[in-house]
């Protein structure tokens, strides 16, 4: 399968993200801490050229705890701040501001010898569609302050957000980017749910999906599943067979309803009841 999206929208949103830059101090970007370098946009980076750069490892609730940790390393060995956060709940929220802080400290001293006093910081809340930019920043917040949605392309244009006396925000549209590297990424994006369902073929999705749980969290397929009997030589379509089994998906006659079966497993990956899966990990890049 080909894993390419890039709505026009996009090119629209990413020209506004250029033309603001200049009046920004801090680059904020979400990641999906299941799949931390497949979820960074690399014009990210061109972007943030010279800013202060935060990045918050987003539904860390969903992902494998000490692949986190890996990753919290990782990005801090690459010069970034970095946070495990899960918007949703609210878990991390707390120590945003004082890192902030952290991270424009050479900014908020410049305005203190120039006299400047007050002068919020202004940040620019990035990342990919459905990585949870919106539900991130209403749970910063404290109020509904955004829209907010579990598909991408909901926020359509800029919003300005003040968060209290030293922070603003500027909520941007989740952007991916015209072609991606490696079918690696495609494939990472299209199982976290950052492209539209519609354009894929979710049978062979899922299949790629229990290739990986089959190679790395073998115990956690079987017990969602009950396969007591998950052998050496089990394959995705039986995985995906036994699927139909425990959840009778079938079609009239009996037939397996591989269809449906893929829906209820990708279903269950992104709501995290297989497990606490990551999808990629610092030590297996290529």
């Amino acid at each position: 399968m080909n894993y390419q999206w890039y709505p026009g929208h996009m090119t629209k949103a990413k020209r506004m993200m250029q033309e603001n830059i200049g009046l920004i101090d801090l680059v904020i970007e979400l990641v999906d801490a299941r799949i931390p370098l497949s979820s960074r946009n690399p014009d990210i980076d061109e972007l943030g050229k010279n800013k202060a750069r935060l990045i918050l490892l987003n539904k860390s609730d969903l992902a494998d705890a000490g692949a986190n940790k890996l990753w919290m390393e990782y990005f801090k060995g690459k010069g970034f701040h970095v946070l495990e956060i899960n918007a949703k709940s609210g878990q991390g929220l707390k120590s945003i501001q004082g890192v902030v802080r952290e991270a424009c400290k050479e900014k908020i001293e410049r305005d203190r010898k120039r006299g400047i006093k007050n002068r919020p910081i202004r940040a620019i809340v990035v990342g990919i569609p459905n990585v949870g930019k919106s539900t991130f920043i209403n749970s910063f917040a404290g109020k509904a302050c955004t829209k907010t949605g579990n598909k991408p392309g909901v926020t359509k244009g800029k919003q300005w957000i003040r968060m209290n006396r030293e922070l603003e925000l500027l909520d941007t549209p989740g952007i991916l980017w015209p072609k991606f590297e490696s079918d690696e990424v495609g494939r990472n994006l299209a199982l976290i749910g950052s492209m539209n369902d519609e354009i894929l073929q979710m049978t062979e999705l899922a299949a790629d999906l229990i290739g990986y749980l089959l190679k790395y969290y073998r115990e956690e397929l079987a017990a969602r599943y009950q396969m007591e009997d998950l052998d050496d030589m089990a394959t995705p379509l039986k995985v995906l067979t036994h699927i139909c089994e425990n959840r009778k998906c079938y079609k009239k006659g009996q037939e397996a309803d591989y269809e449906k079966a893929s829906s209820i497993l990708m279903d269950d990956f992104r709501s995290g009841r297989i497990g606490r899966i990551t999808l990629e990990f610092p030590e297996r890049e290529e």
